[in-house]
């Protein structure tokens, strides 16, 4: 029967005695904010789980305390979304941490695979997932709901022990630390992406200066979206973004006029828009611009991606694990290997791909 620890001294009672690991989860809600609300807490400590309510004051600053422990291990499944949420509430990432969807993709049993295929796929056990859209911020919680939260951490502390001996056995357990410890790392520093337009697909049929306001729109959307905690599309919804930037308003009245007759456009924002788009960035000069694909440029990355799917065999790694098609796309146009295929990965990669890209 989990434990509802709903005061901060009640939860470090229960951690007076740290353990080696612990396995960790959460649920929060998203819907209508820029930055997660932390909501629900699962902590799984040896055979006792915890739910605990980082709603109550001072919780958050003593579940900091186990995040930050380096001692302590945090056993997570598919932890990105997580790490943004701990940041957002307690200000701390989870460090170390063992991610076992990432670790079965490295054990080359599947990629991306839920926590509850994995479960099923390990230990035989099927886990419910009936509370998946609950409304977490509620309290108190229904009986239904303390018992799907406390099943999405029953089972990890089986399924660590059993990733863990499969990593050690095909020596990968150091491919995993770096894998885990470059995703908290770019989540505790929470860079912006530095050139947003190339994720854009509208950005391919727009000219080298309407990719510039774009870029500089994208820039400020994100910055106004953190700033009022609300969703980027509330902010400036792409369609618009992409109109603005390829046929700009000649002054502020005109823009001013033209969002009056947009349905979903933001007009209390036009002036911080305009000055927006008249901005310059000290960075405009190293823009990278956003194409369609060539024939030739399709041809040279079908020639990377199966030299990394016959290296992926090679390994007995699922596809993708190695290196993604937006990682190969970025590593032809800059001609330099990006951060995600650094470490074990460009050790694996450099002598199949080299030549290539030679």
């Amino acid at each position: 029967m989990p434990l509802w620890i709903d005061s901060p001294g009640a939860l470090r009672h229960h951690l007076q005695q740290p353990p080696a690991w612990v396995g960790l989860d959460t649920e929060f809600i998203r819907e209508r904010t820029y930055w997660p609300q932390l909501a629900l807490v699962q902590l799984a400590i040896g055979d006792e789980i915890l739910l605990i309510d980082p709603l109550v004051p001072g919780m958050t600053e003593a579940l900091r305390e186990l995040l930050v422990d380096p001692q302590v291990l945090k056993v997570m499944h598919s932890a990105s979304e997580d790490l943004v949420a701990f940041k957002a509430a307690c200000d701390a990432v989870p460090t170390p941490m063992f991610d076992t969807q990432v670790a079965a993709a490295l054990a080359g049993l599947a990629s991306g695979m839920g926590y509850q295929k994995l479960v099923d796929a390990i230990t035989g056990i099927h886990v419910d997932k009936g509370e998946t859209r609950s409304d977490w911020m509620r309290r108190p919680l229904s009986d239904s709901q303390l018992h799907y939260a406390a099943e999405d951490v029953a089972h990890l502390g089986t399924l660590y022990h059993d990733l863990d001996a499969r990593l050690q056995a095909l020596g990968r357990r150091r491919w995993l630390d770096a894998d885990c410890q470059r995703l908290a790392t770019a989540i505790d520093q929470d860079l912006p992406e530095r050139w947003p337009h190339l994720s854009m697909r509208s950005a391919q049929f727009l000219d080298a200066a309407a990719q510039l306001r774009l870029l500089r729109l994208l820039r400020w959307r994100d910055l106004q979206a953190r700033r009022s905690d609300k969703p980027r599309s509330w902010i400036l919804d792409n369609e618009l973004a992409a109109t603005l930037a390829k046929q700009p308003p000649a002054d502020l009245p005109a823009l001013q006029a033209w969002l009056e007759k947009q349905p979903k456009a933001p007009r209390k924002l036009a002036e911080a828009i305009w000055q927006a788009l008249t901005t310059p960035s000290e960075d405009e000069a190293d823009l990278p611009l956003a194409h369609a694909a060539t024939d030739a440029d399709k041809k040279r990355l079908k020639k990377l991606q199966d030299a990394v799917t016959a290296q992926s065999a090679a390994l007995a790694l699922p596809d993708g694990v190695l290196a993604s098609r937006r990682w190969l796309e970025q590593l032809l146009e800059t001609g330099q290997w990006p951060e995600a295929l650094a470490g074990w990965r460009r050790q694996q990669l450099e002598p199949v791909l080299g030549p290539l890209l030679a």
